[in-house]
């Protein structure tokens, strides 16, 4: 990718490995413990950010670790919500291992979520980001929710457009591979992301060359870039069933999509949801959003509404007021 990108000039060629390299050899912090665990089930733990008043339950993606919400201690959305009248819990769903392999998403659902869900006393309100919006939505359908918030959440997947036939390219190179293996590595993953947007993946590292060392913007890539390029492998099943069911044959889009018995309809769930939507994401096109009647279109991308510049005015404070009156 990078020879494709940098063909006709060397010296960007030169300047994107010399930030690579910089990247690769910067000092990382020590990593931070992480939120006490409330309620455990198998390898999932359900993290407790404390504070008051009603609880919620936020559901990351499976792909890429869960730490994007809680990325920094000034850049936090989950610290920041237990400040504002909410007890925020963060779902950590664990690393799989090859015993895992039958493990599809909708088993991650009924097998992990929804046992979590029913250990609270009252319902909970789910906030489920990028993927576990997918996962959160068909929870909620299930019921014992006391209501729902999307954040930049894929359900139509025809919406990803003709980037469907270059992930399903990737799914099939690598298939026989993760079948082997019992597990969907985070490497296929990432390539498949790196693929949405060369050129950008390539400008980055450009640009991180020429940034002073030790500054915020320098620190602060480094610690977007460590999540980016981490997470834990999929069950193979989770690996096939989003690929195949759900990004090449559109499951959760047409409406078949089966959860704990029940079909879910994101337009008949049995409590309050809204959506956030972001008109630029390059990795959830906004024409895949499941589109509820109560739809907040924002102007920052995928990874900027949650932790960029102006994510607190643009999704933090809707969010938290929402969730406060839901």
């Amino acid at each position: 990718m990078l020879r494709e990108e940098t063909a006709a000039s060397p010296d960007r060629r030169a300047a994107a490995l010399a930030g690579l390299k910089a990247y690769q050899q910067a000092p990382r912090a020590r990593k931070k413990r992480p939120a006490p665990t409330r309620f455990k089930v198998g390898r999932a733990r359900l993290r407790d950010y404390g504070g008051s008043g009603r609880n919620v339950i936020f559901v990351p993606s499976l792909i890429n670790p869960p730490f994007i919400l809680d990325l920094a201690p000034q850049n936090s959305l989950l610290r920041w919500c237990s400040e504002q009248g909410l007890h925020p819990y963060l779902l950590d769903w664990g690393e799989p291992s090859p015993a895992d392999r039958a493990m599809d998403v909708t088993a991650h659902v009924e097998r992990i979520l929804l046992p979590l869900i029913a250990r609270f006393d009252e319902p909970p309100l789910l906030v489920g980001y990028c993927l576990g919006g997918t996962l959160a939505l068909s929870a909620a359908a299930a019921g014992g929710v006391a209501g729902l918030a999307l954040i930049a959440t894929p359900w139509h997947f025809t919406g990803f457009g003709d980037g469907r036939a270059a992930i399903d390219g990737l799914w099939q190179a690598a298939k026989p591979a993760c079948e082997a293996m019992g597990l969907v590595p985070m490497e296929v993953l990432q390539t498949g992301f790196w693929r949405l947007d060369p050129a950008r993946t390539i400008s980055k590292y450009e640009a991180f060359g020429r940034m002073e060392p030790g500054s915020p913007a320098w620190n602060g890539f480094i610690a977007l870039e460590d999540w980016a390029n981490a997470g834990a492998p999929l069950p193979y099943a989770a690996g096939r069933q989003l690929f195949e069911d759900f990004v090449g044959d559109d499951l959760t889009g047409k409406g078949g999509w089966i959860v704990a018995g029940r079909t879910v309809d994101p337009h008949a769930l049995p409590c309050p949801a809204v959506e956030f939507v972001s008109l630029s994401d390059r990795i959830v096109p906004k024409e895949s959003a499941a589109d509820l009647t109560d739809r907040r279109d924002l102007g920052a991308g995928h990874v900027g509404m949650i932790v960029g510049g102006r994510s607190k005015v643009q999704l933090w404070e809707p969010l938290a007021d929402w969730l406060k009156h839901a």
